[in-house]
């Protein structure tokens, strides 16, 4: 049974006329005809009783009628879906994002997408870098906030967000009031530190501003998030270093934060599988990068 063969007969039943619906579908009479009987033949029914005069449904067409209209719209509304499904407004896509990107970055960027895709579902998972690069090759996830410096086979990462660095310290510290300080004076500080295993480019960049000073930072104490890292310096447990954006969303009481000198920037970057050529990911990755620009240094 043809699509085009429903098409002509409900065109034919809502009109009740051959030449009216005709007319409506573009066809000759004939070819209208031809595509009645070819219906009726494979139903082994008549659905129209017509003569020279007048057109109506025989009781099987009545029937019929109602349940080929359903169909005709079921067909529509899967076309359209297909239609938003390749133009990539339909469909679920799957984020994962570190905690640290939640506070402003994120929240924008799906904010931002929802307005604009409101038919797409997102799935959001806030995971550590390391485990969202193996989502990402395990297509458990579509798209990745992670950490930078990063790189993992397969996979294509963006930077999207550059800040400085921040030394956080207890306020009762020497050096919370101090207008300027020099990076050897960190030398004997214990340090908390987010840790390596969940990021180790992030961590390998900060550590390689002191050791750039000379000397390699005394961490006594690694943590699973930088909000712990956050609690356990206000706590007088040691200094930390964590991106700008973190402490000026924040800084609790009983924490001072510094800039801490230098050029060296804290990235987050956007992940996604390098062969992916959904069009989900695709609106995604574009709204990311014209987002990402108002939260550049400087910008944030």
């Amino acid at each position: 049974m043809e699509l085009r063969h429903l098409r002509s007969f409900v065109a034919v039943a809502e009109r009740l006329s051959f030449i009216q619906a005709a007319r409506f579908l573009h066809l000759s009479q004939p070819a209208l005809s031809a595509q009645i009987q070819a219906l009726e033949g494979e139903l082994g029914t008549q659905l129209l009783e017509r003569d020279r005069r007048s057109v109506r449904l025989s009781t099987a067409g009545e029937v019929f009628l109602d349940q080929a209209q359903a169909t005709l719209a079921q067909a529509e509304l899967a076309a359209e879906s297909a239609r938003r499904a390749a133009a990539g407004d339909l469909g679920v896509l799957r984020i994962g994002f570190v905690a640290s990107a939640a506070m402003d970055l994120v929240p924008s960027i799906v904010l931002a997408y929802r307005r604009k895709y409101p038919r797409v579902k997102l799935e959001l998972q806030n995971l550590r870098t390391v485990m969202q690069l193996a989502s990402l090759q395990e297509h458990s996830i579509d798209v990745g906030y992670v950490r930078l410096p990063a790189v993992a086979k397969d996979l294509t990462i963006m930077a999207m967000h550059r800040e400085p660095f921040a030394l956080i310290l207890p306020e009762s510290h020497p050096l919370a009031k101090a207008k300027h300080f020099r990076l050897p004076a960190l030398q004997d500080e214990p340090f908390i530190a987010y840790a390596r295993q969940w990021a180790p480019g992030f961590y390998d960049r900060w550590v390689s501003i002191f050791t750039q000073a000379g000397f390699s930072p005394h961490v006594v104490q690694e943590t699973g998030d930088m909000y712990t890292t956050i609690a356990l310096v206000a706590a007088g447990a040691g200094v930390a270093v964590v991106p700008s954006g973190l402490v000026k969303k924040r800084l609790q009481q009983g924490v001072a934060a510094k800039p801490l000198p230098g050029k060296m920037l804290s990235e987050i970057g956007v992940a996604v599988r390098s062969e992916d050529t959904s069009p989900l990911v695709r609106n995604f990755l574009e709204l990311s990068k014209l987002m990402g620009r108002k939260f550049s240094t400087g910008q944030s």
